[in-house]
C-alpha cells in the first residue's frame, strides 16, 4: 500500500485506503457489500470525504448508489430499516438511527426525471476486488463524472468506493482542496441552485480557502431573491458555527456584491464610530471583530450557548444603522442604539423564521448588551443586578450569557485592552451579580400563589397583581421571608 506525495503546509495528508475505510461505520461497509452483491455500487459523497481529506471526522454520510435501478434500491434499502424515498425531483432513503442519507446519482444541478434515471442505472460495474487505492478511471466512472459534474465545488465532487476502497475523482477535487481553492464543479451549471453563493463564503471561510475568479464571476451575477428564507437562515446558521473566522464569509460575499442577502449586516458598511472608543473602524468592521471574538468563546460552550452569543454578536449593533450621528464638533454618536438593536434583531430573524425562543433571546441580549459595562461604571447595588437578571430570564437567559455578549463587543476592536484581551468590567459585572445571587439566573419567587390564597385572595387578576409586587419587593430587597415581603406589600396596597 503507498501513499500519495505530502500535501503542502497547512493541509492535512490525504488518508491511506486502511485509515479512510476504517473510519467508515461498519453498518456503511455492511451496506456496501449487499449493493454490491446485487450489481451496484455504492460511493460515499459530500462532506465526510471532504472532511476525511482534511484529516477531520464528519457525521455527514451521504452515499450515492451506481448501477442499480430505483425500484431495486428501494427494495434493498426497505428490507434495512431505510424509510421510503423522500423527494419527488431527487428521491433520498433515509435510516435515521444511523444517519444514512442515500440517493441516486444526479446527471446535473436541475435534473429531470429520464435524466436521473439514466445516470442511476448507468452500466454494470467490473468486480475488480483489486482495485488500486486511486482510481480516476474507476469502473462505471462516467456516470459518476456526470453526476459529480452538477455539484457546487469540485471538492465536493470527491467520490470514496467502498467496495473497491479508492477515490472517484473525475474533477480533481482533491487536488484543488490540497491547494485551497474553490472551483466550480462545471461552469455551466452552477447556477442552477443560487444558494450556492452563500455555501461558497461559507467554505471559504471555513477552508481558508481561496475562491478563483471565474466562480467569483459566477457567484456575483447570481440573483438570490427566488431562494426560501428558511434556506437562506439555513445557510447562515453554518456560516455562525464555524469554529474559526466566520466573518471571512461575509467578506467573501461583500466581495462578490452578495451582502444585501444580509441586509441588516450590509447596512453597517460605512457607518462611522467614535476613534476614541472604536479605532478599527465602521460599525461593519467592528462587528466583523465581534463575531471572530464570539467564536472564540463559543468554542467552549454548548451548543445552544454558542448559538445565542453568535446570533447576538451579529445583530448587537444593527442599530446603529439609524441612530448614528455626527454632531458640528465632529463627534460621533449612537443614542439609543441597544433599543433599535433588540428591535431590528427581532425584525429580522422572525423574517428568517429561526424560531422565537431564539429570537426573544438574541432581541434580550441586544437590548441589554451595554448594562455590564454601564453597571460597573456606573457602581449599581444588588438591587439594580436582581432586576436585570429578571428581565434575561423572561428570555431564558443567565447574567453570564450577556457577560460573554458584552466580553466579545469589548475585545471586537483594537482598543489597548482589547489588544490585550483585556475585559475588566466584564470580570467586575459578573463578581457583582455573583454577590445579588444572580449570576446563574435568579432566585425562585419567595411568595407563592397559596401563601396568598391562605391569607383569603380568591384566584384572579388581584392575586396576580400581589404576585407581580412581591416578586419586585424581592429583587428590590433580596429579603427570603415570605410573611416579610407580603407585610410589604399588603402596606402598600391599603
Amino acid at each position: 500500500m503507498t501513499k500519495e506525495a505530502s500535501a503542502p503546509p497547512g493541509h492535512a495528508h490525504e488518508p491511506d485506503r486502511e485509515t479512510l475505510q476504517s473510519s467508515l461505520p461498519i453498518e456503511a461497509n455492511a451496506l456496501a457489500h449487499t449493493i454490491f452483491d446485487a450489481g451496484g455500487r455504492l460511493i460515499v459523497v459530500g462532506g465526510f470525504v471532504r472532511d476525511a481529506l482534511r484529516g477531520k471526522t464528519s457525521k455527514d454520510l451521504d452515499f450515492e448508489v451506481y448501477g442499480l435501478a430505483g425500484s431495486a434500491l428501494g427494495e434493498i434499502l426497505s428490507g434495512l430499516g431505510f424509510t421510503s424515498p423522500v423527494g419527488r425531483q431527487f428521491p433520498v432513503w433515509r435510516h435515521t438511527g444511523l444517519g444514512f442519507d442515500v440517493s441516486l446519482p444526479r446527471a446535473d444541478g436541475i435534473a429531470n426525471d429520464s435524466e436521473r434515471r439514466g445516470a442511476a442505472l448507468g452500466q454494470s460495474i467490473e468486480r475488480n476486488q483489486g482495485a488500486p487505492q486511486d482510481m480516476p478511471i474507476a469502473p462505471n466512472s462516467r456516470s459518476f463524472e456526470a453526476a459529480a459534474r452538477g455539484r457546487d465545488l469540485t471538492l465536493n465532487a470527491i467520490g470514496w468506493d467502498i467496495s473497491h476502497e479508492c477515490w472517484v475523482d473525475p474533477l480533481a477535487g482533491r487536488k484543488d482542496l490540497q491547494s485551497g481553492i474553490l472551483r466550480a464543479a462545471d461552469t455551466s451549471r452552477f447556477a442552477a441552485d443560487p444558494l450556492r453563493v452563500l455555501r461558497v463564503a461559507r467554505l471559504s471561510a471555513e477552508l481558508g480557502a481561496r475562491v478563483d475568479d471565474e466562480l467569483m464571476t459566477l457567484c456575483a451575477a447570481q440573483n438570490l431573491s427566488s431562494v426560501p428564507v428558511e434556506r437562506i437562515a439555513g445557510e447562515l446558521r453554518r456560516i455562525l458555527s464555524l469554529a474559526e473566522n466566520p466573518w471571512r464569509a461575509f467578506e467573501r460575499l461583500r466581495e462578490m456584491g452578495q451582502l444585501a442577502i444580509f441586509a441588516p449586516v450590509a447596512a453597517l458598511t460605512g457607518v462611522p464610530q467614535d476613534p476614541v472608543w472604536h479605532p478599527e473602524g465602521d460599525v461593519y468592521l467592528h462587528t466583523g471583530l465581534v463575531v471572530n471574538e464570539a467564536s472564540k468563546i463559543a468554542a467552549k460552550l454548548s451548543e445552544d450557548a454558542a448559538e445565542v452569543l453568535m446570533w447576538a454578536a451579529m445583530c448587537h449593533d444593527l442599530g446603529k444603522a439609524e441612530t448614528t450621528e455626527v454632531d458640528s464638533s465632529g463627534r460621533v454618536r449612537s443614542p439609543g442604539h441597544d433599543v433599535a438593536s433588540a428591535r431590528l434583531a427581532q425584525k429580522w430573524l422572525e423574517s428568517l423564521k429561526i424560531g422565537s425562543r431564539l429570537t426573544s433571546r438574541v432581541e434580550a441580549l441586544c437590548r441589554h448588551h451595554l448594562a455590564p459595562v454601564i453597571f460597573v461604571k456606573d457602581g449599581a447595588g444588588p438591587k439594580a443586578y436582581r432586576r436585570l437578571a429578571r428581565k434575561l430570564a423572561d428570555a431564558d437567559l443567565e447574567m453570564v450569557d450577556l457577560e460573554r455578549v458584552a466580553r466579545a463587543d469589548q475585545l471586537g476592536r483594537t482598543t489597548k485592552d482589547a489588544l490585550e484581551g483585556r475585559f475588566d468590567a466584564g470580570e467586575r459585572f459578573l463578581a457583582s451579580a455573583r454577590l445579588a445571587s444572580v449570576e446563574r439566573g435568579v432566585a425562585e419567587d419567595v411568595v407563592r400563589a397559596a401563601d396568598w390564597m391562605r391569607a383569603g385572595v380568591p384566584a384572579g387578576p388581584a392575586l396576580g397583581r400581589l404576585l407581580r409586587r412581591c416578586r419586585e419587593v424581592q429583587d428590590d430587597t433580596g429579603w427570603t421571608a415570605a410573611d416579610q415581603i407580603m407585610a410589604v406589600v399588603s402596606e402598600g396596597e391599603d
